[in-house]
């Protein structure tokens, strides 16, 4: 790991403490291991753009999920840190616990195919605690698209359409297919991180950059 990574890792230091104590909060006892690969589609959420990376971390994740958001600053001090050598690329898991995970997903994905991915990801996760379990958050998520300057006529309709619902649970299915229980679930080529705290995914991440 480079300096730069471990300063600014160091940083958040406390806070890693906080999201290793959440990271399993939401997720039972379920398998470690995970097929060797999983093929990234096109369409596919990223929080990076690196075509040529030579590592691909996926994480599944609910945006009601508390570890998810708590995680979210770390998981972005990543894409900075690790740039275009890692692809960052999201799948939707919203868990039957929370009511709004499935719309805040149906949203993101809205997002994603103007490109906006990462602007709303990041919109959900840092006004979680306003709309988690609240009535009415498809009106909230439709604000926020108004804000990050939206098409909203093709927002509407990406939210109605029932291709946006069939990838979520693409996504969902292809999670459990590979032994996702829970969220935050993140895999590193293929292979499911267990993670007990934010240096074990940096060290999943620097061996798969063979560093």
């Amino acid at each position: 790991m480079t300096r730069n990574v471990k300063i600014s890792l160091a940083a958040v230091g406390a806070f890693a403490i906080v999201v290793a104590a959440l990271l399993f909060a939401t997720r039972p006892s379920g398998p470690e291991s995970a097929p060797a690969t999983q093929q990234v589609a096109a369409g596919d959420a990223k929080l990076n753009n690196a075509p040529n990376a030579s590592v691909t971390m996926i994480e599944y994740m609910d945006f009601e999920c508390p570890a998810c958001a708590q995680l979210h600053p770390v998981v972005d001090q990543l894409v900075q840190q690790y740039g275009d050598r890692v692809q960052f690329v999201v799948r939707y898991f919203p868990l039957p616990m929370h009511p709004n995970g499935e719309p805040a997903a149906l949203a993101a994905e809205a997002a994603n195919q103007q490109g906006r991915f990462p602007d709303m990801s990041a919109k959900l996760f840092e006004t979680q605690q306003a709309w988690a379990g609240q009535q009415g958050a498809e009106q909230t998520f439709r604000g926020y698209a108004e804000e990050l300057g939206l098409d909203m006529a093709a927002y509407d309709a990406a939210v109605a359409a029932p291709a946006t619902a069939e990838k979520v649970k693409a996504d969902t299915r292809a999670g459990a297919e590979a032994g996702v229980s829970g969220t935050p679930t993140f895999f590193v080529n293929g292979e499911q991180l267990n993670p007990q705290s934010v240096q074990d995914i940096t060290d999943a991440l620097d061996r798969a950059l063979g560093q």
